[in-house]
């Protein structure tokens, strides 16, 4: 007989493992993991460094002592409203201080994400297994969980045929399905789950020649409300980067809805209208006229891609300046300030994903991460309807729904 069983060796139900012994050295509790490693989605994060958290307001500064938990609410396009009380308990501050506590060296990055010194996710993994170990948290992997029933108040779980008892129990299985299967055995309703976090791919790409340039600029997706500036990378399939990143996590379900085909429209020089970008074109022309757009890259945009951009209407920019017609400059401003793409597609990274979906979140209890269905059932991580945007914000979401299941058993 077990005081907790948790389903799911990831970050989550490590971590909530971790807390709930930490808060009472008494209690037995066993982790099954489906696989033969833990912390794999930890290991692999961030290209294999972990992006363990995010700063947010001290971009330079380790200590997001200042952070305002709303703000770091709004950065869960799905889970804002529910993650405002848990994070006044426990946010990145507490993150930061729980892995340092462990050995564990952080470092900020200028965006403000939170990384291990020694640039390897491998740290964070060793770091919280020791942890499991010394406070004696039992772990079995390889274990095939068959059916979880409640019988006589106590939770039956089935894996490999055996049965193992325990009086509570904690799925954090992430997006995997058979999580939710189990979660919908004991009566939970599962939010259809989709992917978050992908990249665009464009219907006759134009720039793929370009592939690797990065720079800041407004998006926006024709016919709807969603829009995001950052950070964008063009790639030899269509575009992404932070901003790509972010706004397919807050319109998701809509890119879903129209099968990843939609426009998207790039305002490439978002500090300026289009009327004021025309402008400075037109007395570019009334000052240099002799000269050509080729070698007056007036808006400081990569070389590479200035070029693009004035190729792309043949030989209409190769006149010199006082060739060209105002209406012409004026097509050139609107290209400039509202750039037209045909999304036709998604592209993730296999290794690293975020689901959008998964419990619904009315069904729980965000004090204690407690089932409203079905008394001294508990879960944490991506298994609930959560997801944040790129930066660190889905293990916070990990560390912090743990941290309190743990605290509350």
């Amino acid at each position: 007989m077990y005081d907790l069983i948790v389903i799911g060796g990831g970050p989550a139900g490590i971590f909530a493992a971790i807390s709930a012994k930490e808060k009472n050295p008494d209690i037995k509790i066993l982790v099954l993991e489906k696989s033969q490693k833990l912390l794999h989605k930890v290991l692999i994060s961030g290209g294999g460094r972990c992006n363990v958290t995010n700063g947010l307001l001290n971009p330079m500064d380790l200590d997001p002592m200042e952070l305002d938990p709303k703000d770091l609410a709004r950065n869960y396009p799905r889970g804002q409203k529910e993650l405002l009380g848990p994070f006044h308990q426990f946010g990145p501050k507490e993150t930061i201080e729980w892995f340092e506590k462990n050995n564990v060296k952080l470092k900020k990055e200028e965006d403000g994400r939170i990384f291990p010194q020694s640039n390897s996710s491998a740290t964070i993994v060793d770091s919280l297994l020791l942890r499991a170990k010394l406070l004696n948290i039992e772990i079995l992997k390889n274990q095939d969980i068959e059916k979880v029933y409640k019988e006589n108040e106590n939770f039956k779980v089935i894996s490999n045929d055996k049965i193992f008892i325990s009086k509570k129990l904690a799925i954090t299985t992430g997006s995997c399905a058979k999580g939710f299967d189990l979660a919908k055995d004991l009566g939970h309703t599962i939010k259809n789950p989709i992917p978050s976090l992908f990249g665009f791919n464009i219907s006759k790409f134009t720039l793929k020649d370009l592939s690797g340039i990065a720079l800041l600029v407004e998006l926006k997706i024709k016919g709807s409300t969603f829009s995001q500036k950052g950070d964008l990378l063009i790639t030899h399939f269509g575009f992404s980067g932070p901003a790509i990143l972010t706004l397919s996590s807050i319109a998701a379900r809509y890119l879903f809805d129209k099968n990843y085909k939609a426009e998207l429209i790039v305002n490439w020089l978002f500090d300026l209208s289009e009327d004021e970008i025309f402008k400075k074109l037109k007395n570019l022309k009334n000052k240099n006229f002799l000269k050509t757009l080729y070698s007056e890259n007036l808006f400081h945009l990569p070389k590479n891609l200035w070029i693009k951009f004035l190729n792309s209407f043949d030989e209409t920019f190769k006149k010199e300046l006082k060739d060209i017609p105002k209406k012409d400059l004026l097509i050139l401003a609107s290209k400039l300030s509202s750039d037209r793409y045909a999304i036709n597609g998604k592209t993730t990274n296999k290794k690293e994903f975020v689901t959008c979906g998964g419990i619904t979140l009315k069904e729980v209890n965000f004090k204690t991460m407690e089932s409203k269905i079905c008394e001294n059932l508990f879960f944490a991580g991506e298994i609930l309807d959560i997801d944040g945007v790129t930066g660190g914000f889905n293990f916070q979401n990990a560390w912090t729904t743990a941290y309190l299941l743990g605290q509350s058993i």
